[in-house]
């Protein structure tokens, strides 16, 4: 790909990393169509377990490239398509985890918020920055944001479009982590093996019944709790979780 950087390891780890250093790895029309390649190859993979996204040279991303090189679309097509990417990283059955070092802002933030966990470097910093360009919230923003930090404090970085530093978004609940910059590869690591090495179906799921938590009661939240635990005891996986509680090993899942 011209610009990522994608890796699989043995462990079903696939680890994407945005590569356009000299732009921050600003994310290009190119970029933004290479993304959901990847994230479609992974939602019909039974063999990738977790994503790793991050960015290249000591960045995330500084958003959406506003310079040319976009196709002659009508903007709303445009957005539509990159909306697109959004809800693919969304709906990706596998955990995925941000690496984030650097200018993560506007849609590179979004990119970040879109993933299910986040860690961060003490050299992260992070922006809603769109109301500084003359635009408002895309790629998700708009949906993720208060969800994670609720609605005052949305509208906070919305609106003011400040940037912050890794330990405020820590504070609020931007992001899951901050750890110090020498450790952040191994950290990530370590929880991108945990997940790998977990119950595929039962974590899709889980992801899954946490992303609707929002759009419905309890009475519906525990009926698909009831229909994805009937799913799961139906799974070799269920059943050789047992057998290793049983006789006091770590399981092995094989994710059907």
């Amino acid at each position: 790909m011209k610009t990522l950087n994608v890796e699989r390891d043995e462990r079903g780890v696939v680890s994407v990393e945005l590569n356009r250093p000299e732009k921050k790895n600003a994310i290009s029309h190119l970029m933004f169509q290479e993304l959901l390649e990847v994230f479609d190859e992974m939602s019909d993979s039974s063999t990738d377990r977790v994503l790793v996204l991050s960015g290249a040279e000591g960045n995330f991303s500084a958003g959406a490239d506003l310079g040319p090189g976009a196709p002659d679309r009508h903007q709303l097509e445009l957005m539509r398509f990159y909306g697109s990417v959004g809800l693919a990283l969304h709906q990706l059955p596998q955990p995925a985890i941000a690496k984030v070092r650097g200018v993560a802002v506007g849609a590179g933030l979004n990119l970040a918020l879109g993933c299910d966990l986040i860690v961060a470097s003490p050299t992260a910093r992070f922006s809603e920055i769109f109301a500084r360009r003359g635009l408002s919230l895309d790629v998700g923003g708009s949906w993720l944001l208060p969800r994670l930090i609720g609605m005052h404090r949305a509208k906070e970085l919305a609106l003011l479009a400040d940037i912050i530093p890794a330990e405020e978004a820590e504070r609020i609940g931007l992001v899951n982590r901050v750890v110090p910059d020498a450790e952040l590869d191994a950290f990530v690591d370590d929880w991108a093996g945990r997940l790998a090495a977990g119950p595929p179906l039962a974590l899709a799921m889980s992801k899954r019944l946490l992303n609707n938590a929002f759009a419905g009661g309890l009475a519906e939240a525990l009926d698909a709790e009831g229909m994805a635990q009937a799913v799961n005891t139906g799974t070799e996986d269920t059943k050789e979780a047992l057998r290793a509680f049983f006789h006091k090993r770590t399981p092995k899942f094989s994710g059907r």
